[in-house]
């Protein structure tokens, strides 16, 4: 008997049961924070579902060890690879003072976290690449052998940030792997009004460096691609521009309708292309995964997905003074 496509890949089942978890979990806390935004409670979403095989399979091709990560606002799969926790994520949706990435200041998806190399990320789109740019930088200088891994839309791809982290990353040759999530819409802005390039993979050669186009929705795809670019960096050859071809299963934001700009029939298509139902699938066609131990494993997110919500929402709020805090020097006071 051969061996199925994630042993090929150097993947243990434990390895790819663990991929499936931290999905799946994404998925599911996406889909508390919109009841909990419809109920009033909390005021903002904005989503990752659809997106979740390319955030995971890409996190668990890096060293979470070392590597640092850039995330952009969409990217729970990633953070909660890197060692972000489920009431973590809720203390930011509830904007409580135990928030790790802005103690409740930031809004949501505005992701930040020291101790797991997560770089805070800002309002304005693409200004994390420049950052990431500049660990990688910052790692060349020092010697060190990690990487940094940067996340984006493809709306995100045309802006200056855009261009001139590329471009100075891949003039130094350094290592950083940019990776740019398509799901086809800059907000309702569709991709043929966005990027006039054939793909956005096609951008990486007038920086220098390899571009690859991958399907977005297989987790494995986007492994053995990320895993390669990782080596190519830590063995001083420099950066990978990765464009991961996705969908986006949600309205933009809890502030969006996207019933106005994508017909019904566009979305329902999107839906039985799911990245999670398909590599359940995958899972279970090679006996990795059974219906009972994925109901048990359901079971097992949802009490801690309830433990959380209820954590967070009976956590403290910030004191009214801590808005100054981090932004003006405190010493040379009174």
């Amino acid at each position: 008997m051969g061996k199925n496509r994630h042993e090929e890949l150097g993947l243990s089942d434990e390895q790819v049961l663990d991929m499936y978890r931290t999905m799946l979990l994404a998925r599911k806390i996406d889909e508390r924070m919109w009841l909990l935004n419809r109920a009033g409670k909390i005021p903002f979403v904005i989503s990752c579902q659809g997106q979740e095989a390319a955030q995971v399979g890409a996190s668990f091709a890096l060293d979470r060890e070392k590597d640092y990560t850039a995330p952009y606002y969409r990217d729970m799969g990633v953070v909660l690879a890197f060692g972000m926790t489920t009431t973590e994520l809720f203390l930011s949706g509830f904007a409580k003072a135990e928030d790790p990435n802005s103690g409740g200041r930031q809004m949501p998806g505005h992701f930040g976290q020291k101790k797991n190399r997560i770089l805070t990320g800002s309002s304005p789109v693409t200004t994390q690449l420049p950052h990431a740019v500049g660990v990688a930088l910052a790692g060349k200088m020092e010697k060190k052998d990690f990487v940094s891994f940067v996340t984006l839309g493809e709306g995100s791809s045309n802006q200056g940030d855009f261009h001139e982290g590329l471009n100075f990353a891949g003039v130094h040759k350094l290592p950083v792997i940019t990776m740019v999530e398509n799901n086809k819409y800059a907000i309702s802005v569709p991709l043929e009004r966005q990027v006039a390039s054939e793909t956005v993979a096609d951008r990486a050669k007038s920086y220098g460096m390899p571009g690859y186009q991958v399907n977005g929705n297989d987790p494995l795809e986007v492994f053995k691609v990320v895993k390669e670019a990782r080596e190519r960096a830590v063995n001083g050859e420099g950066p990978t521009l990765v464009e991961a071809v996705t969908n986006r299963l949600t309205a933009h934001s809890s502030d969006d309708d996207h019933t106005a700009y994508r017909d019904k029939k566009e979305i329902e298509e999107m839906k039985k292309n799911d990245c999670v139902l398909l590599f359940s699938e995958y899972l279970k066609e090679n006996g990795v995964l059974t219906d009972e131990k994925e109901e048990e494993l359901k079971k097992e997110l949802d009490a801690e997905i309830n433990k959380a919500t209820d954590y967070a929402e009976n956590a403290q709020y910030a004191p009214a003074e801590d808005a100054l805090k981090y932004v003006y020097a405190e010493e040379g006071g009174e």
